[in-house]
């Protein structure tokens, strides 16, 4: 992971993060304006339009430069195409922040999640000083909790029927890890 923190980037092996900038709406409401991303998300409306886009990736700069949140389009680092978004929130007080990230669903199974998310934990443990990073997903997607446990975070609870969604309680699982960086 190599953060520049002059252009507000992360290099992996493959991928570029970055902020969305305007450019990327079109994108984004078309991944997004899919069912299948949509159930296993939290907060992502559906039908996405591309007004939701827009407004969206204009928080993302003022997010980022008042420490809030910091938001990245996951993309090729070498042809710049757009897989998905990635983003942590910053809770200063307890030095943690909750990852969440959603991966175009034609470019699932390919790894792209898993590598983002290791760059973002690195990120703030090493850049921003969280003591600890955690995340939630439903029973009903077990593929973002293989992501969890690809990146070294560890289970520590179900909230049963937590979640009302299309018609269902949906149970979310939480994951988390602490920073193996710091001094003890």
């Amino acid at each position: 992971m190599i953060y520049n923190k002059t252009e507000r980037t992360i290099e992996t092996d493959r991928l570029l993060l970055r902020l969305f900038n305007e450019g990327d709406a079109n994108e984004v409401s078309r991944m997004c304006n899919n069912f299948n991303i949509y159930k296993s998300t939290l907060t992502l409306p559906f039908p996405y339009p591309l007004e939701c886009a827009v407004s969206w990736i204009a928080s993302h700069e003022g997010n980022f430069n008042s420490d809030r949140m910091y938001e990245f389009a996951v993309t090729d680092k070498v042809n710049g195409q757009l897989y998905g978004a990635i983003g942590i929130s910053n809770k200063k007080q307890h030095k943690h922040g909750e990852l969440a990230y959603w991966i175009g669903e034609e470019y699932w199974g390919n790894g792209y999640g898993t590598e983002a998310a290791n760059a973002v934990i690195k990120f703030v443990f090493k850049e921003k000083g969280y003591h600890r990073v955690y995340a939630r997903y439903f029973t009903s997607n077990p593929a973002s909790g293989r992501i969890m446990q690809k990146c070294g975070m560890v289970y520590e609870g179900t909230l049963k029927d937590h979640v009302f969604k299309n018609g269902t309680f949906e149970d979310l699982n939480l994951y988390g890890i602490i920073n193996p960086y710091e001094q003890a």
